[in-house]
């Protein structure tokens, strides 16, 4: 990857003998590596057997996890954050995986429609959950640095299962408490 960077580096009209870029392709080989590392990962991993019996039939909100990813068009940054709600069925989730899988995700190039829609799968097939659902807020570099510069959009995706697709009352319990704040 270090090869390919020097290549782009020198493509653009820089000079890689000069101090501020000499060590720059491995740098951001490295980085690149880090921003990807959601390749290099499986669920199993990081779940990792962490479910736990309950009794809870409860809604289980996560809110505010924070992400980042690369755009799978640009290769440019989307930021954001996550929230995923599950409705437990004699188990629960550790809840640092459920930030782990958002993660495993998101740590991929991708785009948002289809990262919110493999987070909100992929719990509903790990914790066998009655429903999931999962929106997730970002801002895209590749809309705010180049293209069409608009510095105040986000884009919302939301992907509801279960309970959530199919009960209005779950649905609206999951974006009310979107809106409380502790």
């Amino acid at each position: 990857m270090r090869e390919h960077w020097a290549g782009i580096i020198k493509a653009v009209g820089e000079d890689l003998s000069r101090p501020g870029l000499a060590d720059t392709p491995e740098r951001a080989a490295k980085a690149f590596e880090f921003l990807t590392h959601g390749y290099r990962q499986s669920v199993d991993e990081v779940v990792n057997g962490a479910l736990f019996p309950s009794e809870s039939s409860e809604m289980v909100l996560v809110q505010d996890i924070e992400l980042y990813s690369l755009c799978e068009h640009h290769l440019l940054p989307f930021i954001g954050k996550c929230h995923v709600a599950y409705i437990p069925t004699g188990q629960v989730i550790g809840l640092s995986k459920v930030a782990r899988i958002v993660d495993v995700f998101a740590r991929r190039l991708q785009i948002q429609e289809s990262l919110t829609t493999q987070i909100a799968e992929t719990l509903m097939s790990v914790t066998n959950a009655a429903g999931v659902g999962v929106i997730i807020e970002a801002r895209h570099m590749c809309m705010m640095m180049r293209g069409v510069e608009k510095q105040n959009s986000v884009m919302k995706t939301s992907s509801m299962l279960g309970n959530f697709r199919h009960d209005q009352k779950t649905r609206d319990e999951f974006l009310a408490l979107l809106q409380m704040r502790v």
